[in-house]
């Protein structure tokens, strides 16, 4: 028998004490505990979900990795279904897609609007456009023939006064002449990412092709996703390689970058949660370890005489403070319950209801965005048992200044 777990086990189910000093105490230091993890949980969900979200508004409208010509995104690079297919071999891709951007003006009877036009292909993915669409539905895009169709943002469409189905005229002004183009708007998205929204508008990548005087190969570049955005740079690196084979072969020099350098003061910007991360749970660690050494402490004196007791009957000073270790223990663990309880319901509630709302001009979301990693979860339980327990060590050794024959007369 573990004679520290069988008193330990005793100490923490006695009902009959409830008027000691013992008790608010144990309810103090629980309190703690559950309070301490279910903010470290909230913290870590938090800052996961704005995370993921912000850097997959960034992905959807920018793509992972973008292939340019050598010279600048203002001159064309040759791409066609060949090439995509080289650069889908490459180890870490998951697809690649054309794009040619072009500038213009849009305009109404009574305002107007300088955006860029981004053409795209029907191999592009809109999976990103579709949940972030607010009203209409996505054309076909294509890279053939056109309808002019326009996929505006809904800060363009307040800006315009123009709604999904709308027809308005687009001005593209060149070297020598002024061009005109009639488009009908298809639908109307919205990210909240103010650099996507007041800027960007989609339609078919031979409309922008033409409108550069391009061919039907040439294009802006091409937006490479990639399978695991941890292994974003090595992708790249390969990726790279591929780049400087075709450079061999071809005229057109081409260099990619990553979306991170393409946009660094944002993720530059997320990393800095994690500072915050860190601060949080270890400030919360260290509320909870410190009501569970007050809360040690007190029960140790309070329990006095029956360590006195006990050392009488020959308990060695190692064994009543396994004993007390073991009541701590316990302790922690209720604490731990009800913090994932208070913890995980939190991020429930706001998950699918959004009851916490923000402020999407600075934000980027409309809602505190949340994401459960249960993985994450259970070490933030493992780690605050472990450092819980372990900074009690030191207070426990209190146990071997109390001489029995004094701890017997203690009241």
């Amino acid at each position: 028998m573990n004679f520290p777990l069988f008193i330990a086990k005793r100490i923490f189910s006695d009902k009959g004490d409830r008027r000691k000093v013992s008790r608010p105490a144990i309810r103090i230091a629980t309190v703690g505990v559950a309070i301490g993890l279910a903010v470290m949980i909230i913290t870590v969900s938090v800052v996961l979900g704005f995370k993921h979200t912000v850097r997959d508004k960034v992905v959807g409208f920018g793509s992972h990795i973008q292939v340019y010509n050598l010279q600048g995104n203002i001159m064309p690079i040759s791409i066609n279904d060949s090439t995509l297919t080289a650069y889908e071999a490459v180890d870490g891709v998951q697809q690649a897609e054309r794009f040619a951007l072009t500038q213009g003006i849009l305009k109404t009877d009574n305002d107007f609007l300088g955006v860029m036009f981004k053409g795209i292909g029907p191999e592009y993915d809109t999976h990103f456009l579709e949940d972030c669409l607010i009203e209409g539905e996505l054309p076909d895009f294509s890279d053939t023939k056109t309808k002019y169709p326009l996929v505006v943002s809904k800060t363009m469409a307040d800006k315009l006064r123009i709604h999904a189905g709308d027809r308005l005229f687009a001005y593209f002004i060149g070297d020598d002449d002024v061009r005109t183009r009639r488009f009908t708007v298809s639908a109307i998205y919205q990210t909240n990412m103010k650099r996507f929204d007041d800027m960007v508008c989609l339609t078919d990548l031979c409309v922008t092709q033409r409108l550069n005087g391009w061919d039907s190969l040439q294009c802006t570049g091409a937006e490479v996703l990639v399978n695991d955005f941890d292994r974003l740079r090595e992708t790249n690196r390969n990726l790279l390689d591929i780049l400087r084979d075709n450079d061999k072969r071809d005229d057109e020099a081409a260099v990619s970058y990553t979306i991170t350098d393409i946009y660094p003061q944002v993720f530059s910007w997320l990393e800095l949660l994690d500072i915050n991360v860190w601060i949080i749970l270890g400030l919360m660690i260290a509320v909870a370890g410190f009501t569970m050494i007050s809360g040690l402490l007190i029960i140790i004196l309070e329990r006095t005489q029956m360590i006195g007791i006990l050392k009488a009957l020959g308990a060695r000073n190692s064994t009543i403070r396994h004993t007390f270790l073991w009541f701590a223990a316990f302790i922690i663990g209720r604490g731990l319950l009800w913090g994932n309880i208070m913890g995980l319901g939190i991020v429930l509630i706001q998950k699918y209801t959004g009851v916490v709302k923000l402020d999407a001009q600075t934000y980027y979301v409309n809602e505190a965005p949340m994401e459960l990693n249960l993985l994450l979860i259970a070490l933030l339980n493992v780690v605050t048992l472990l450092v819980s327990v372990f900074v009690l060590v030191a207070p426990s050794y209190l146990v071997s200044h109390i001489h029995p024959a004094r701890s017997m007369h203690y009241e």
